[in-house]
């Protein structure tokens, strides 16, 4: 396997792990969050997978973007099984364009973020947007452990 194979395999993995997170959030548990400021259940998950469209975006554009608009904006929370729908040809371009790259790029191609404190190789950025989405289960499982729910066993 190479560098490229191994971080796909990482974005997929992280993945179905989430998936298999999210889709076990009751329905009735969708909206809660713990206080007023937090994120709710499906809004973190939207955050996730509008994240990684995001990050895609600035990737391509060699750092961050002067204007975004998200494919997301103004869709009204239904389900995770909508949110996944949505987002499902933003991942699957996303993981195109994370195959397309070669090796060398993974550490030549400068993504400049600074206005928001930094600049990193592109692998370095592939493993942030991992991190990312990563983080973000662990929020979860603890908003299901503090709202005494049921979580799934994400180390299968």
């Amino acid at each position: 396997m190479n560098a490229i194979q191994l971080i796909i395999l990482n974005l997929e993995e992280v993945r179905r792990r989430s998936v298999k997170l999210w889709s076990g959030i009751p329905k009735d548990f969708l909206h809660w969050k713990p206080d007023g400021e937090a994120m709710s259940c499906i809004e973190m998950v939207r955050h996730v997978l509008e994240s990684e469209h995001y990050y895609h975006m600035a990737l391509i554009n060699g750092g961050s973007l002067n204007e975004y608009e998200s494919p997301f904006a103004g869709k009204p929370y239904i389900s995770v099984e909508n949110e996944l729908e949505l987002a499902e040809p933003f991942r699957k371009s996303f993981l195109e364009y994370v195959s397309e790259l070669n090796e060398e790029s993974l550490s030549a191609v400068k993504i400049d973020r600074s206005d928001v404190g930094y600049v990193r190789e592109m692998g370095d950025m592939l493993m942030r947007i991992a991190y990312h989405e990563s983080v973000h289960a662990g929020q979860l499982l603890d908003y299901l452990r503090t709202g005494g729910i049921t979580r799934a066993n994400l180390w299968d």
